[in-house]
């Protein structure tokens, strides 16, 4: 059996920045607030001194101070979520100012998976972290979109190398990429042969659409099992 060739898959450390600004748990406010200011960052994690991720203070957290100034005692009935950013007004140090647990993601988290987790959690950023919790770098929104600046010939490359083989690499299958935007055609036996090429295509770092171009001899769509099909060979 011939082995599948191994097809890169983009993760964290392909695009983190790894010269990351933070702060321990004891600065104080003011120089939290500059630490931002100077570095023109809009959060920083907080780590303990085995440089593990403790926490994040964003300009958001900073800002309840100044939001409930004159105003930080709690008043009756308020519900904890006011409490806690009434706490944030009186705190002094980045370990009372930040919220924890840090959102964060570990070292080998894969594009696709940090997405989803700023999304699900409504975060700007992640922490990476190795797997004792220590700091190694920061991913942002921003950078997890450069995997869209891949070159359309790394792309078809590692279509080629990495969707195109097994029963794909004995049919007339082709590929060109415009921009981000794949074509895949040609012909293959089977439905289902090509269906796979295209949903795995769509996995590839980079690809922003998939034209799905390709034609079948046998219709086996009411019999076919994702993940089953493709790769048999």
């Amino acid at each position: 059996m011939k082995e599948r060739p191994v097809m890169k898959n983009w993760t964290v450390d392909d695009v983190m920045s790894t010269k990351v600004i933070s702060v321990d748990q004891g600065a104080s406010y003011r120089s939290v607030v500059d630490t931002l200011i100077e570095n023109r960052v809009s959060a920083v994690p907080v780590v303990d001194p085995f440089l593990r991720v403790v926490g994040v203070v964003s300009e958001a957290d900073l800002l309840r101070k100044i939001e409930y100034a004159g105003d930080e005692e709690p008043r009756l009935f308020e519900g904890r979520r006011r409490r806690g950013e009434r706490d944030k007004a009186r705190a002094r140090t980045a370990a009372n100012l930040m919220s924890a647990p840090a959102v964060t993601a570990l070292t080998g988290t894969s594009i696709a998976a940090a997405a989803r987790r700023m999304d699900a959690d409504g975060v700007k950023r992640l922490p990476v972290v190795d797997d004792l919790g220590r700091l190694i770098g920061i991913v942002t929104r921003g950078d997890l979109l450069k995997v869209h600046l891949r070159p359309d010939d790394d792309i078809r490359a590692d279509i080629e190398s990495g969707v195109l083989h097994g029963p794909l690499a004995a049919d007339a299958v082709t590929v060109t990429v415009e921009d981000g935007a794949v074509t895949l055609s040609g012909k293959v036996e089977a439905w289902s042969t090509g269906y796979e090429a295209a949903r795995l295509t769509r996995q590839v770092p980079g690809v922003v659409e998939v034209i799905d171009e390709v034609g079948f001899e046998v219709d086996d769509r009411f019999v076919y099992a994702p993940g089953t099909a493709y790769g048999a060979a």
